[in-house]
């Protein structure tokens, strides 16, 4: 059966619904983080909100307080979940690296070095950019050159367009389709931060004009509005301050990994526009759509790469390791073979160049060497017997006070022709009976 792209997918991420939303390796932590949303609300709902319907008898205000609440909340709690379950600009991987480039030159494919030719990348690419070169690099993981503003995420395990942060509340990377989202979520957040202490502070302020005249005997009345007022004083100094500085990246059109990578090297920005321009990128434009269908039915791409070079799965598992042992063992064996017959020829070269460097006067020398080198023939180069370089040769010559006789074993073999060890003077030609 076939499967699909979410139940193959490379990356970290988790999918939920049959792969309609995507989250982050880390999206645990979004349970965490609704949590910190939904308690503090509840309670001043329930403990605070509750107590002041009655207190603005006009326009009923009492109830609008409690609405706020209640949609500012839900508001915050579908931005953290659009954030978190939204592909934030995926780049779909390449199933194999790029067609183009180049190849090692000092490699000759009809040469017989017998090297296979290695794909060597450049590590980076210029491109141009409102008129302006920029350089674009190669990730090895998803085997394609980054567009600009494009960085992997080592969490995700992803390269993302326009990628900003990995952001572990949230639980997924932010980028360039779900950055809006996550502003207006820490915004939204900092809003909900500061309604719910104004509130809490004045229901405060009502508690004292009704008979507790100072501060701590109202604030002994109501330990809720104590809890959720400290609570929402140390948050909105995280959201808030996020707000802040996302204002700030905003309006120069840069992301939080531009900023705090080439802080230091007063890179000029090509992407700022303009501020007012820069606000209309982000929150009027037209999120583009997602480079990935997640539910698609996955379909095996034909291969294309150059015929010269191996594919990862020619060779895999038990075949790879047999292939290698059979290679090694063939190797060896070879080597063997040529060591013994390498042997054998050395040996004889030694016996031949002896006997051709001896005096005249002695016997044969050209017919023992031929006797010599017949027998070394007639040694199997591979089965049978076992060569042994390191028995000693047995000598067909004996030398006797500084003369030569052939050896007892050899008469036999010797020509009916030929009177056995006797010559004449220092020639090489042997004298008839």
């Amino acid at each position: 059966m076939a499967k699909r792209v979410y139940e193959v997918w490379k990356g970290n991420n988790r999918f939920s619904f049959g792969g309609r939303l995507v989250f982050g390796p880390d999206a645990r932590s979004l349970l965490l983080s609704i949590l910190l949303i939904i308690v503090p609300a509840t309670i001043f709902c329930v403990f605070i909100a509750r107590k002041l319907l009655h207190k603005f008898p006009n326009y009923n205000a009492g109830y609008a307080i409690l609405v706020v609440a209640i949609v500012d909340t839900i508001y915050v709690l579908g931005l953290l979940l659009i954030t978190s379950a939204r592909d934030p600009g995926i780049v779909p991987r390449a199933p194999h690296p790029p067609e183009e480039e180049f190849y090692d030159s000092s490699v000759s494919l009809e040469g017989g070095s017998g090297q296979t030719p290695r794909l060597q990348f450049p590590r980076t690419k210029d491109v141009v950019v409102h008129g302006v070169t920029v350089k674009i690099k190669y990730c090895d993981t998803c085997m394609l050159y980054r567009p600009p503003r494009c960085s992997h995420c080592s969490i995700c395990n992803n390269c993302v367009e326009r990628f900003d942060h990995h952001c572990p509340w949230v639980g997924q990377c932010i980028g360039k389709r779900n950055y809006r989202f996550f502003f207006l979520f820490v915004s939204s957040s900092t809003i909900l931060c500061v309604y719910v202490f104004a509130m809490s502070a004045l229901y405060i302020k009502l508690l004292m004009d009704g008979g507790h005249h100072t501060v701590w005997w109202a604030l002994r009345e109501s330990p809720a509005s104590v809890a959720v007022m400290t609570y929402c004083f140390i948050s909105v100094w995280f959201v808030g301050g996020l707000t802040v500085f996302h204002l700030y990246l905003i309006s120069t059109n840069q992301t939080t990994y531009e900023n705090f990578r080439y802080r230091a090297e007063n890179r000029l920005n090509v992407f700022d526009r303009g501020c007012l321009s820069n606000f209309l990128e982000v929150f009027w434009t037209r999120i583009p759509p997602s480079k990935n269908d997640f539910r698609a039915l996955v379909q095996e791409e034909p291969s294309t790469r150059p015929s010269g070079l191996p594919t990862q799965g020619d060779v895999e598992g038990e075949d790879l390791a047999g292939y290698r042992r059979t290679k090694v063992e063939a190797d060896l064996e070879l080597g063997c073979e040529l060591s013994k017959f390498t042997g054998r020829r050395d040996s004889e070269s030694e016996v031949v160049d002896e006997t051709r460097g001896r005096s005249s006067g002695g016997p044969n020398i050209a017919l023992e060497a031929e006797l010599l080198r017949g027998s070394a023939r007639s040694l199997p180069l591979s089965g049978g017997e076992t060569y042994n370089e390191g028995h000693p040769r047995r000598s067909s010559w004996g030398r006797k006070s500084g003369s030569w006789e052939l050896s007892p074993d050899l008469h036999p073999v010797s020509s009916p022709g030929v009177e056995s060890g006797r010559f004449h003077g220092g020639g090489n030609t042997p004298v008839s009976k």
